[in-house]
């Protein structure tokens, strides 16, 4: 037991009570603050295994919406396995500290963009899903992180509740399943990776119902907006702390990014609340 996998427990837990509840979220809440003591390398292995597990259990759970989700999301799924062939090759070959700092780069707008409600149907979804398939697989084995993009996308074609949450299954679990099997062939899995799994399944096991419990009592978009909000303060400060870590602006100066994400958040939310 180590201040570190304490740590990893309690976050984890939280990100568990936000995909109990949305159905996704576990690895944008978990990665922005976990990778603030831990690399990608250590961390990623030990997420993907537990993803295969949970993306599973929520296709389980809205399996009564595969027949009528499956043929959309496909090209999607086929787009997949080139991009996470790519992800693995950057995540054995990039420096840890550039890695996060990338990451970050990369989950910021999109946080951003998904919290200021944007909707946009795209009409060529067919050719549209193979090219957002690939990028997906990049981020996702990069960064195991996939939420965000897929909930802009899938929100965008209009998909009602149980047909969202079926589609995200169907889509999580390919690409999470492909990483793994990627992920194996690298040699990623170390004994290091394995040993953080015993400390984020409990509070996987303890959130993911509280989550579910909660989103029945509460407005399920208000209660995603404001998730949203925490995990653009998260990567912002991330953000900030890496610029200055890789001396890409000297001293305080770096922390005017977070200043930044949080004037843009608190207008965000302004607006959302008032409408």
């Amino acid at each position: 037991m180590t201040d570190q996998t304490i740590a990893l427990a309690v976050i984890t837990l939280l990100a568990a009570v936000v995909n109990g509840a949305l159905g996704y979220g576990f690895s944008s809440i978990t990665v922005p603050i976990a990778l603030l003591f831990l690399s990608n390398r250590v961390l990623n292995p030990a997420l993907v295994l537990i993803e295969v597990v949970l993306n599973a259990y929520v296709l389980w759970n809205n399996r009564d919406s595969f027949n009528a989700v499956w043929r959309r999301v496909l090209p999607v799924v086929i787009g997949l396995l080139p991009g996470i062939i790519l992800g693995t090759a950057i995540v054995s070959q990039v420096n840890p500290a550039w890695l996060r700092f990338v990451t970050f780069t990369v989950l910021l707008p999109l946080i951003l963009i998904q919290a200021a409600g944007y909707r946009r149907p795209i009409h060529s979804e067919r050719s549209a899903g193979l090219a957002f398939g690939g990028a997906l697989g990049v981020l996702y084995s990069v960064t195991t992180i996939s939420g965000p993009p897929l909930a802009i996308m899938l929100n965008n074609q209009g998909l009602e509740k149980r047909d969202f949450r079926a589609a995200l299954g169907v889509i999580r679990l390919a690409e999470s399943s492909m990483t793994a099997v990627a992920y194996a062939y690298a040699g990623f899995f170390t004994a290091t990776s394995i040993g953080l799994i015993p400390w984020i399944v409990p509070s996987i096991l303890i959130g993911v119902p509280i989550g579910a419990y909660i989103i029945q009592r509460v407005d399920a978009e208000t209660f995603r907006r404001v998730c949203m909000s925490f995990d653009a303060w998260v990567v912002g400060f991330g953000l900030s702390r890496l610029l200055q870590e890789l001396a890409i602006v000297q001293g305080n100066a770096a922390y005017l990014l977070l200043a930044a994400v949080g004037a843009v958040d608190a207008w965000l939310l302004y607006r959302f609340f008032r409408r």
